[in-house]
């Protein structure tokens, strides 16, 4: 860590808590395009304090954080549902933008890297198909076949997260069907959303809300979509190899901003059980119930925030393949921290905690997916279960 990151987490505490805070009562009452000027307002202030961006480097408009840094920043950020946005580190666009950095031609960078880092463009990515489970990654049907100096690609996909209004898609698809490594079967593709054939099927309604814009899931198809031969992202037959790499530090990333919105919970929680009385001059806070609930979230909280920020720190020494087995076990354990602590504001706030006065619904309806996105809880386990097998001398084939 660098001697800059308290006073830095300091001040974007500050900064979320006063000015994108107050934009929650809109936003969840009108959806994300009713308060996109004053986001787009908040994003050109946060790139005149030079916090833009935080953990890509100086050279595409970064901060240039590592990843132990960043982490604490997202925590931050992770209180509000508007926060990554306001600095441009919302998913699915950090992690398009950390592959095309990595694995982007010269070509690519300037049309697409450059307009997603200064914010003028939205993207999205799309691997996951409704016809077969998001378990096995390996398995889809979206095909590209290169006829020539063009990718025709055919295929279906949904939970496609921020595609309606984005610019372009990071598309996973087979490009070596016959291959006898499945591993080694698909490519990424990238693939502007104007292109004839790529179109929008639905936004998906999830948990009763539909969502618009970034923050939206879409249903796609691609019908005979082409696209020049120089939009294969990386190496042919690397897909799966450069989706597991974005895989990685986005767990920190989702994990960090899932310790921020609980952090967010206790506050709530605490406030009310000091403030609200069930009798005259007597608090809720003085049941041992709510106590036990506030003492346990609170030791989650922390538990959850040493344990990622441990596994920030592997993955910057050994890569996100040494670290492996932490990116696991912080992926099902800060998403089970997540959603206890969550359900624990809304019990201690009864009613209220129930209502769209507070963040505490919406969390409690869009951060369900946590257990399930980016690799269910139970194939995280079952990873996390064979390398500890593995050291005992039972080795179990993937």
């Amino acid at each position: 860590m660098t001697t800059q990151t308290p006073d830095l987490v300091a001040e974007v505490r500050r900064f979320v808590r006063d000015e994108v805070v107050r934009l929650e009562p809109l936003f969840f009452k009108h959806g994300f395009n009713a308060v996109l000027p004053e986001l787009q307002t908040l994003r050109l202030e946060v790139k005149a304090r030079g916090w833009w961006l935080p953990p890509l480097p100086k050279e595409v408009g970064g901060m240039g954080l590592g990843l132990g840094e960043f982490a604490q920043l997202s925590e931050e950020m992770g209180q509000t549902p508007l926060g990554n946005f306001v600095f441009n580190t919302q998913a699915p666009d950090i992690g398009n933008l950390e592959v095309l950095l990595k694995h982007g031609s010269p070509q690519q960078k300037e049309r697409f890297l450059k307009p997603l880092a200064d914010g003028e463009i939205r993207s999205a990515f799309a691997m996951t198909e409704p016809e077969h489970p998001g378990s096995n990654p390996v398995w889809m049907d979206t095909t590209a076949v290169l006829e020539g100096n063009e990718w025709v690609i055919n295929g279906h996909k949904w939970y496609t997260s921020g595609f309606d209004g984005s610019s372009f898609a990071i598309v996973m698809c087979v490009t070596d069907p016959d291959l006898p490594k499945p591993h080694a079967r698909a490519s990424q593709i990238i693939v502007p959303t104007d292109t004839p054939g790529f179109q929008q099927v639905r936004r998906i309604s999830v948990m009763g809300e539909e969502g618009e814009g970034w923050a939206s899931h879409s249903e796609i198809g691609l019908r005979d979509v082409r696209v020049p031969r120089e939009n294969l992202l990386g190496e042919r037959g690397k897909g799966f190899a450069i989706a597991q790499e974005r895989l990685g530090p986005g767990r920190i990333h989702h994990c960090m901003r899932w310790i921020g919105i609980c952090r967010r919970a206790l506050e709530l929680m605490c406030q009310y059980a000091a403030t609200r009385e069930l009798a005259p001059g007597k608090a809720l806070g003085t049941r041992q119930a709510v106590q036990h609930m506030i003492a346990d979230s609170y030791a989650e909280i922390h538990a959850a925030r040493l344990m990622v920020l441990d596994a920030a720190e592997k993955v910057e020494k050994l890569g996100a393949e040494g670290a492996r087995s932490e990116i696991s076990t912080i992926k099902f354990f800060v998403a089970g921290v997540l959603q206890r602590v969550v359900d624990r504001a809304i019990q201690v706030h009864g009613g209220l905690g129930m209502s769209d006065d507070l963040p505490l619904s919406f969390f409690y309806r869009h951060e369900r997916a946590a257990r399930i996105y980016d690799g269910a809880d139970e194939v995280h386990k079952t990873v996390v279960a064979r390398s500890i097998l593995k050291e005992y001398g039972l080795d179990i084939s993937l």
